[in-house]
């Protein structure tokens, strides 16, 4: 029988903090990137994604301190406010790495946003993970999509979504995210990645958590096969 776990909030190295929920005995063990500002609809997202898949499945939600240094592949500027992008994305691949050391285990990354985008990338370092869920990633990050086409994804199944109007914005970097998305989407495909585009309806604010569960799904039911 699958249980909803809440074990102690554990804090490891980078100030991050680890959330779990579902079955620890489970094959199936899905990673997600977090802000302070998700941890209210974690649970919430865990319940969607367990209402709508068959069987049982560990989902960790890892909390970073700051979202666009540990997150970031590569330093880049400001595009909205004052605080730019650093690199800490390899650091904190690798305080991930140390919860997926299990090879029996299936292992799914995935994340909104900034988060969405560090799944991407994720993608691009390692083998560990077999599915990509990527909702609304950050697709528009300075060179990402340069960075897909001359390197190649060693995850086997990849889950993009943007929202029908996220590109509609003043900021002229963020206001590519819909055809850099299209771009990425047609890498992967030509890479003979098996991968969807799904758009959804609103921007990039709107029913986030539901998003990135329905991602969640769909590389879940991918991985079965």
């Amino acid at each position: 029988m699958e249980v909803l776990l809440k074990l102690d909030v554990r804090k490891v190295r980078l100030k991050m903090e680890i959330y779990e929920y579902g079955s620890k005995s489970a094959s199936v063990v899905l990673v997600q990137m977090i802000d302070e500002h998700e941890v209210d609809e974690i649970e919430n997202e865990f319940k969607l994604i367990k209402d709508n898949v068959d069987g049982e499945f560990r989902f960790i939600a890892v909390k970073v301190e700051d979202w666009n240094y540990d997150l970031a592949p590569w330093e880049a500027p400001p595009v909205f406010g004052k605080h730019g992008f650093g690199d800490g994305a390899g650091n904190t691949l690798k305080e991930v790495l140390k919860l997926c050391s299990d090879d029996s285990m299936t292992y799914i990354i995935g994340g909104y946003s900034l988060a969405g985008l560090f799944a991407l990338w994720v993608g691009y370092q390692t083998d560990v993970f077999k599915g990509i869920a990527a909702a609304s990633p950050s697709i528009w990050y300075p060179t990402f999509t340069d960075y897909m086409r001359k390197n190649e994804l060693e995850s086997d199944i990849v889950y993009l979504s943007l929202g029908d109007k996220e590109e509609k914005t003043r900021n002229q970097v963020m206001a590519t995210v819909a055809d850099k998305i299209r771009e990425a989407y047609v890498l992967l495909k030509e890479q003979n990645v098996e991968c969807i585009l799904e758009w959804n309806s609103g921007n990039h604010f709107k029913d986030s958590h539901v998003r990135i569960a329905k991602a969640f799904c769909w590389v879940m039911e991918g991985c079965k096969g």
